[in-house]
C-alpha cells in the first residue's frame, strides 16, 4: 500500500512539473475541459461532454 501511494505521489509531482495539463475549448467557445496528461484520454472528451473541439494553434 505505502508502494502505491508513493507512485501516485511521485506521478502527480511529474505531472504537474511538466505542465501536462490544459484546457480544450469546443468550437463555439462555450464550453470547455481541462486535461491532465493528454486531451485523448479526458473523461469530458471520451464522454463527448462539449461538443467537436476548436482546432488548436
Amino acid at each position: 500500500m505505502k508502494n502505491l501511494v508513493k507512485i501516485t505521489m511521485l506521478f502527480a509531482v511529474v505531472a504537474t512539473l511538466s505542465a501536462c495539463t490544459g484546457r480544450i475549448e469546443n468550437r463555439d467557445k462555450t464550453c470547455s475541459y481541462d486535461y491532465l496528461l493528454h486531451p485523448a484520454i479526458s473523461i469530458s472528451k471520451v464522454i463527448g461532454g462539449c461538443g467537436p473541439a476548436a482546432p488548436q494553434k
